[in-house]
Protein backbone atom coordinates (compact mmCIF):
# COMPACT_ATOMS: atom_id res chain seq x y z
CA UNK A 1 0.00 0.00 0.00
CA UNK A 2 1.57 3.40 -0.97
CA UNK A 3 0.49 4.68 2.53
CA UNK A 4 2.27 1.83 4.52
CA UNK A 5 6.01 2.70 4.21
CA UNK A 6 5.07 6.13 5.82
CA UNK A 7 3.21 4.30 8.78
CA UNK A 8 6.08 1.76 9.03
CA UNK A 9 8.41 4.44 10.00
CA UNK A 10 5.98 6.15 12.20
CA UNK A 11 5.22 2.76 14.02
CA UNK A 12 9.47 2.27 14.14
CA UNK A 13 9.88 5.99 15.90
CA UNK A 14 7.03 4.82 18.36
CA UNK A 15 8.98 1.80 19.45
CA UNK A 16 5.82 -0.31 18.11
CA UNK A 17 8.19 -2.32 15.69
CA UNK A 18 10.97 -2.86 17.58
CA UNK A 19 11.99 -6.16 17.92
CA UNK A 20 10.66 -8.39 20.67
CA UNK A 21 13.15 -8.61 24.40
CA UNK A 22 12.30 -10.54 27.66
CA UNK A 23 11.18 -7.01 29.40
CA UNK A 24 8.53 -7.12 27.06
CA UNK A 25 7.00 -10.07 28.61
CA UNK A 26 3.80 -9.42 30.37
CA UNK A 27 4.13 -5.59 29.31
CA UNK A 28 3.46 -5.79 25.58
CA UNK A 29 -0.18 -6.12 25.77
CA UNK A 30 -1.09 -3.99 28.21
CA UNK A 31 1.03 -0.82 25.51
CA UNK A 32 -0.61 -2.16 22.97
CA UNK A 33 -4.29 -1.58 24.80
CA UNK A 34 -3.67 1.65 25.41
CA UNK A 35 -4.77 1.98 21.46
CA UNK A 36 -8.32 2.58 21.18
CA UNK A 37 -9.19 -0.27 18.03
CA UNK A 38 -7.04 -2.63 20.29
CA UNK A 39 -8.57 -2.22 23.56
CA UNK A 40 -11.70 -2.31 21.73
CA UNK A 41 -10.87 -5.31 19.76
CA UNK A 42 -9.69 -6.71 23.06
CA UNK A 43 -12.86 -5.98 24.81
CA UNK A 44 -14.87 -7.77 22.57
CA UNK A 45 -12.94 -10.23 21.15
CA UNK A 46 -10.19 -11.16 23.13
CA UNK A 47 -12.67 -13.97 25.43
CA UNK A 48 -13.22 -15.67 22.06
CA UNK A 49 -10.01 -16.08 21.17
CA UNK A 50 -9.21 -17.35 24.19
CA UNK A 51 -12.16 -19.84 23.66
CA UNK A 52 -11.08 -20.78 19.94
CA UNK A 53 -7.33 -21.60 21.71
CA UNK A 54 -8.84 -24.17 24.92
CA UNK A 55 -11.06 -25.61 22.16
CA UNK A 56 -8.52 -26.98 20.13
CA UNK A 57 -6.06 -27.97 23.42
CA UNK A 58 -3.89 -25.08 22.45
CA UNK A 59 -1.74 -23.51 25.58
CA UNK A 60 -3.34 -19.95 27.33
CA UNK A 61 -1.95 -17.82 27.02
CA UNK A 62 -0.37 -18.95 23.79
CA UNK A 63 3.44 -20.81 24.56
CA UNK A 64 3.92 -19.95 20.89
CA UNK A 65 1.56 -19.19 18.02
CA UNK A 66 2.53 -19.64 13.81
CA UNK A 67 0.98 -18.08 10.81
CA UNK A 68 0.80 -20.01 7.47
CA UNK A 69 -0.70 -18.08 4.49
CA UNK A 70 -1.75 -19.91 1.15
CA UNK A 71 -2.51 -17.71 -2.38
CA UNK A 72 -4.22 -20.14 -4.45
CA UNK A 73 -6.59 -21.20 -1.55
CA UNK A 74 -6.88 -17.69 -0.26
CA UNK A 75 -6.00 -18.75 3.47
CA UNK A 76 -4.59 -17.46 6.20
CA UNK A 77 -4.27 -20.60 8.88
CA UNK A 78 -3.39 -19.71 12.93
CA UNK A 79 -1.04 -22.77 14.61
CA UNK A 80 -0.59 -22.46 18.98
CA UNK A 81 1.31 -24.50 20.69
CA UNK A 82 -0.04 -26.84 23.35
CA UNK A 83 0.82 -26.53 26.98
CA UNK A 84 3.29 -29.80 26.18
CA UNK A 85 5.93 -29.03 24.89
CA UNK A 86 6.42 -32.07 22.90
CA UNK A 87 3.27 -32.35 21.07
CA UNK A 88 2.45 -31.07 17.57
CA UNK A 89 0.90 -27.47 17.32
CA UNK A 90 -2.74 -26.96 16.57
CA UNK A 91 -4.88 -25.50 14.42
CA UNK A 92 -6.62 -22.90 15.85
CA UNK A 93 -8.54 -20.98 13.12
CA UNK A 94 -8.36 -20.48 9.66
CA UNK A 95 -9.49 -16.85 8.18
CA UNK A 96 -10.27 -15.75 4.67
CA UNK A 97 -8.20 -13.78 2.81
CA UNK A 98 -10.85 -11.37 1.18
CA UNK A 99 -8.97 -9.60 -1.59
CA UNK A 100 -6.09 -10.61 -3.54
CA UNK A 101 -3.66 -9.09 -5.95
CA UNK A 102 -0.90 -9.96 -8.37
CA UNK A 103 -0.46 -13.74 -9.19
CA UNK A 104 1.35 -16.78 -8.37
CA UNK A 105 5.06 -16.42 -7.99
CA UNK A 106 7.06 -14.37 -5.42
CA UNK A 107 7.48 -10.22 -4.88
CA UNK A 108 10.90 -9.18 -6.63
CA UNK A 109 10.28 -5.80 -7.26
CA UNK A 110 8.57 -3.06 -5.83
CA UNK A 111 5.04 -2.24 -7.62
CA UNK A 112 4.77 -5.51 -9.25
CA UNK A 113 1.18 -6.33 -7.08
CA UNK A 114 2.46 -9.42 -5.92
CA UNK A 115 2.17 -11.20 -2.67
CA UNK A 116 5.74 -12.84 -0.78
CA UNK A 117 6.80 -16.38 -0.70
CA UNK A 118 8.62 -17.43 1.25
CA UNK A 119 9.93 -17.52 5.08
CA UNK A 120 9.11 -14.66 7.30
CA UNK A 121 8.37 -13.48 10.53
CA UNK A 122 5.61 -10.60 12.35
CA UNK A 123 8.11 -7.55 12.09
CA UNK A 124 5.55 -5.13 13.39
CA UNK A 125 2.37 -4.76 15.24
CA UNK A 126 0.62 -1.70 13.74
CA UNK A 127 -2.30 -0.37 16.18
CA UNK A 128 -3.02 2.64 14.35
CA UNK A 129 -3.18 1.15 10.43
CA UNK A 130 -5.10 2.72 7.62
CA UNK A 131 -6.40 -0.87 7.18
CA UNK A 132 -7.79 -1.38 11.10
CA UNK A 133 -4.91 -2.79 12.40
CA UNK A 134 -1.98 -4.63 11.08
CA UNK A 135 0.70 -7.52 11.23
CA UNK A 136 4.03 -7.00 9.55
CA UNK A 137 5.53 -9.21 7.16
CA UNK A 138 9.51 -9.18 7.38
CA UNK A 139 9.53 -9.02 3.73
CA UNK A 140 12.35 -8.41 2.13
CA UNK A 141 14.30 -10.70 3.29
CA UNK A 142 18.17 -11.65 2.13
CA UNK A 143 16.59 -14.13 -0.43
CA UNK A 144 14.65 -11.55 -1.79
CA UNK A 145 16.88 -9.43 -2.03
CA UNK A 146 18.90 -11.60 -4.02
CA UNK A 147 16.20 -11.81 -6.50
CA UNK A 148 15.56 -8.27 -7.09
CA UNK A 149 18.68 -8.31 -8.42
CA UNK A 150 19.77 -4.68 -7.91
CA UNK A 151 15.71 -3.35 -8.31
CA UNK A 152 13.98 -1.77 -5.34
CA UNK A 153 12.29 -5.14 -4.14
CA UNK A 154 9.41 -3.15 -2.57
CA UNK A 155 8.38 -3.26 1.53
CA UNK A 156 5.53 -2.82 3.85
CA UNK A 157 3.73 -6.16 3.39
CA UNK A 158 1.07 -6.79 6.04
CA UNK A 159 -1.76 -8.71 7.50
CA UNK A 160 -4.20 -6.54 7.90
CA UNK A 161 -8.14 -5.79 7.59
CA UNK A 162 -10.25 -3.41 5.51
CA UNK A 163 -9.97 -5.95 2.60
CA UNK A 164 -7.98 -3.99 0.00
CA UNK A 165 -4.77 -5.04 -1.26
CA UNK A 166 -1.85 -4.39 -3.69
CA UNK A 167 0.68 -7.17 -1.94
CA UNK A 168 -0.34 -7.57 1.23
CA UNK A 169 -2.88 -10.45 2.49
CA UNK A 170 -5.87 -8.71 3.83
CA UNK A 171 -8.81 -10.36 6.26
CA UNK A 172 -11.58 -8.75 7.31
CA UNK A 173 -11.81 -6.62 10.04
CA UNK A 174 -13.24 -9.53 12.74
CA UNK A 175 -10.39 -11.61 11.45
CA UNK A 176 -7.62 -9.66 11.78
CA UNK A 177 -8.33 -8.45 15.36
CA UNK A 178 -8.43 -12.30 16.42
CA UNK A 179 -5.14 -12.67 14.69
CA UNK A 180 -3.64 -9.39 16.08
CA UNK A 181 -5.16 -10.52 19.56
CA UNK A 182 -3.62 -13.58 19.48
CA UNK A 183 0.06 -12.66 18.48
CA UNK A 184 -0.61 -9.91 21.09
CA UNK A 185 -0.88 -12.31 23.54
CA UNK A 186 1.83 -14.85 22.41
CA UNK A 187 4.06 -11.63 21.86
CA UNK A 188 3.59 -10.73 25.73
CA UNK A 189 3.82 -14.28 27.19
CA UNK A 190 7.36 -14.28 25.86
CA UNK A 191 7.63 -15.44 22.35
CA UNK A 192 9.98 -13.45 20.33
CA UNK A 193 9.61 -14.29 17.18
CA UNK A 194 6.69 -14.79 15.58
CA UNK A 195 6.90 -17.19 12.16
CA UNK A 196 4.68 -16.08 9.14
CA UNK A 197 5.23 -18.61 6.34
CA UNK A 198 3.45 -17.72 2.81
CA UNK A 199 3.10 -20.02 0.14
CA UNK A 200 1.54 -20.45 -3.72
CA UNK A 201 -0.61 -23.13 -2.78
CA UNK A 202 -0.44 -26.21 -0.60
CA UNK A 203 2.34 -27.62 -1.87
CA UNK A 204 1.76 -31.51 -0.88
CA UNK A 205 -1.22 -31.44 -2.83
CA UNK A 206 -1.45 -32.78 -6.12
CA UNK A 207 -3.60 -30.13 -8.00
CA UNK A 208 -0.75 -27.54 -6.44
CA UNK A 209 2.12 -29.66 -7.93
CA UNK A 210 0.40 -29.85 -11.66
CA UNK A 211 -0.62 -25.59 -10.60
CA UNK A 212 2.93 -25.13 -10.24
CA UNK A 213 4.86 -27.47 -13.00
CA UNK A 214 2.48 -25.54 -15.45
CA UNK A 215 3.50 -22.22 -14.50
CA UNK A 216 7.22 -23.25 -14.15
CA UNK A 217 7.35 -24.69 -17.67
CA UNK A 218 8.07 -21.63 -19.40
CA UNK A 219 9.96 -20.23 -16.17
CA UNK A 220 12.61 -22.33 -14.92
CA UNK A 221 13.67 -20.38 -12.35
CA UNK A 222 10.03 -20.68 -10.48
CA UNK A 223 10.39 -24.24 -10.70
CA UNK A 224 13.71 -23.83 -8.38
CA UNK A 225 12.35 -21.04 -6.02
CA UNK A 226 9.56 -23.62 -5.62
CA UNK A 227 11.43 -26.46 -4.62
CA UNK A 228 13.46 -24.15 -2.36
CA UNK A 229 10.11 -23.91 -0.59
CA UNK A 230 9.43 -27.50 0.16
CA UNK A 231 12.02 -28.67 2.83
CA UNK A 232 10.62 -25.56 4.72
CA UNK A 233 6.81 -26.76 4.01
CA UNK A 234 7.53 -30.58 4.47
CA UNK A 235 9.56 -30.14 8.10
CA UNK A 236 6.26 -28.59 9.50
CA UNK A 237 4.00 -31.14 8.19
CA UNK A 238 6.51 -33.78 9.36
CA UNK A 239 7.25 -32.68 13.23
CA UNK A 240 4.29 -30.12 13.84
CA UNK A 241 6.24 -28.32 14.28
CA UNK A 242 7.42 -24.71 12.54
CA UNK A 243 10.71 -25.07 11.59
CA UNK A 244 13.61 -22.17 12.00
CA UNK A 245 14.52 -21.74 8.03
CA UNK A 246 17.47 -19.37 7.32
CA UNK A 247 16.95 -17.21 4.44
CA UNK A 248 20.44 -17.05 2.61
CA UNK A 249 22.51 -14.11 0.22
CA UNK A 250 22.43 -16.89 -2.66
CA UNK A 251 18.70 -16.61 -3.09
CA UNK A 252 18.03 -19.65 -1.37
CA UNK A 253 16.64 -21.01 1.74
CA UNK A 254 18.49 -23.18 4.59
CA UNK A 255 16.45 -25.50 7.01
CA UNK A 256 17.74 -25.19 10.32
CA UNK A 257 16.15 -27.06 12.61
CA UNK A 258 12.11 -27.25 14.03
CA UNK A 259 11.65 -24.36 16.43
CA UNK A 260 10.74 -24.57 19.94
CA UNK A 261 9.42 -21.57 21.81
CA UNK A 262 11.70 -18.48 21.36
Amino acid sequence: MSRLPRLALLAALLGLAAPATSADAGDFAAKQRRYPRVKAAAADRLAAVETSFRDVGAAWPPRGVYIRGFKTEGQVELWAATAKPDEAWVLVRSFEVCAASGALGPKRRMGDLQVPEGFYHVSLFNPVSDFHLSLGVSYPNAADRFHSRGHAPGNAIMVHGNCVTIGCLPLQDGPIEDLYLAAMMARDAGQQTIPIHIFPCRLDEQSCQDQLATLAATRPDLADFWAGLRPGYDAFTDTGTPPVVRANRDGSYTLVRPRTRS
